[in-house]
């Protein structure tokens, strides 16, 4: 079974998926969000036709550590999918994952506007990627 790691984000959501071992994770892609059903949706889709067993969600703290609007929302459409899907759901912190790349992107010389495409989908990678080295 894969994983899924998941930035969300209010316009979209960055999407990583691991190896079938799970020890590498790559970029899916960049979902561009519509509304909730339509999202969900797509979310369930994924779990179903990449045979995920676990999202790992990063979960955006402030950088003092608390829980701000951004976590709520997060864990709100977490609470969503779980009511769809029969997945396990880990929360990662993420804080300062899109600085980190923003950083990997700039030094592969992307240019500006197609930073902006694939941002997420880099910082779902590096959140993924971080639970698998952990685990």
């Amino acid at each position: 079974m894969r994983k899924l790691g998941v930035d969300f984000g209010d316009a979209r959501i960055g999407l990583a998926l691991s190896d079938p071992l799970g020890m590498f994770a790559s970029g899916l892609e960049t979902y561009n969000r519509k509304n909730l059903q339509a999202d969900l949706e797509h979310i369930k889709n994924l779990i179903k036709e990449k045979q995920i067993d676990t999202l790992v969600v990063g979960l955006p703290l402030n950088m003092d550590g608390t829980k701000g609007i951004r976590v709520e929302k997060t864990e709100e459409f977490c609470e969503e999918i779980k009511k769809l899907c029969d997945v396990k759901i880990v929360f990662i912190d993420e804080r300062l994952t899109t600085v980190q790349a923003e950083k990997m992107l700039i030094e592969q010389n992307v240019r500006r506007e197609d930073r902006k495409k694939v941002i997420d989908k880099v910082a779902a990678t590096i959140i993924l990627q971080s639970y698998l080295d952990k685990n």
